[in-house]
């Protein structure tokens, strides 16, 4: 295995004082299913979501320069980078697409990170972030494909293993795959691991059905988190050996379970941190009976005038 449970575990020693243990909630007979659910509120981690674990990780086992760190974003992660330098004392730039949300950006700059519109998707804002990383020398923080990033996103399940021990299955909302592959080298060999990928935003699902890492055309309410265009090879190569398999969700099941997590338990979800229980909700993943199932509950950066409007038609 690339990345392995004792990395993960020192992880999480580094990176302990400086985020969230996240809370689990145990529910049983939930979401239609007759057995029990775990829910990992990822969402409550510092600046929205679990980036925050591998942005720290990275900053904190790498050689910081003088020029400071720069990511390419659609919003998450680069909320979560410029968290982790304020805290940190590092300069920050990110580098984000047009289609970011207004609400997204506006995390990232209220923790004084300098935000650049790096083109219209997100495959032109990792190449604006990396054309300045080459000229810059500045320490590039790698939203999913690099080891320390998913070596961070992995202390997430080693959390949940420890507050809800005995799962048999989990359900992980997939963009580019830095968090299903720390949670699938986690658990490799004794948790089935589910991914969750927007039928409009399938990078990981079409580069296990070509046995390669293919590019993918992204269209989704979820593609500002969920929208990457190519897994790369790491991810590609953990993922191929230690997730299970990858469930496709339609954006109508995100919103429909952005509805239901507002109405029933007032958590106010980004699209992409609903689709991992869009999954279970729609019978994407339909669970065997008296399954012992975990949904991470990912991100909460949405802009709150949508989700009115979702809640609210």
């Amino acid at each position: 295995m690339p990345i392995t449970r004792a990395e993960i575990e020192a992880a999480h020693a580094r990176i302990a004082p400086h985020i969230r243990r996240t809370p689990v909630l145990n529910m049983a007979h939930a979401f239609g299913h007759d057995g029990s659910v775990s829910l990992k509120l990822e969402f409550l981690q510092h600046a929205g979501s679990f980036k925050t674990r591998g942005a720290f990780n990275t900053l904190l086992s790498k050689d910081v320069p003088a020029v400071g760190v720069a990511a390419a974003s659609g919003g998450n992660h680069g909320a979560a980078v410029a968290y982790a330098a304020k805290q940190l004392g590092v300069k920050a730039r990110i580098f984000v697409p047009e289609i970011s949300s207004p609400a997204k950006i506006a995390v990232i700059r209220s923790h004084g990170a300098e935000v650049v519109i790096g083109g219209a998707r997100y495959a032109d804002a990792q190449a604006a972030c990396d054309l300045y990383v080459e000229e810059s020398g500045a320490l590039r923080v790698h939203p999913f494909g690099a080891e320390s990033t998913m070596i961070g996103q992995g202390t997430a399940a080693l959390e949940w293993e420890q507050d809800a021990p005995g799962l048999d299955t989990v359900l992980v909302a997939v963009g580019g795959g830095g968090l299903i592959s720390g949670v699938a080298s986690w658990w490799a060999g004794r948790v089935k691991v589910v991914g969750v990928e927007p039928e409009g935003s399938r990078a990981l699902h079409a580069s296990l059905e070509a046995g390669r890492p293919v590019d993918v055309d992204v269209d989704s309410v979820a593609a500002d988190s969920l929208g990457a265009k190519n897994t790369g090879d790491l991810v590609y190569s953990i993922c191929r050996d230690t997730v299970d398999h990858v469930a496709l969700v339609t954006d109508a099941a995100i919103r429909d379970a952005q509805r239901m997590l507002w109405r029933d338990y007032r958590i106010a979800s980004e699209p992409g941190g609903a689709a991992a229980l869009a999954a279970l909700v729609s019978g994407a993943y339909k669970p065997r009976s008296g399954e012992r199932v975990g949904v991470l509950l990912c991100g909460a950066n949405v802009e709150l005038a949508k989700l009115a409007e979702i809640t609210h038609p």
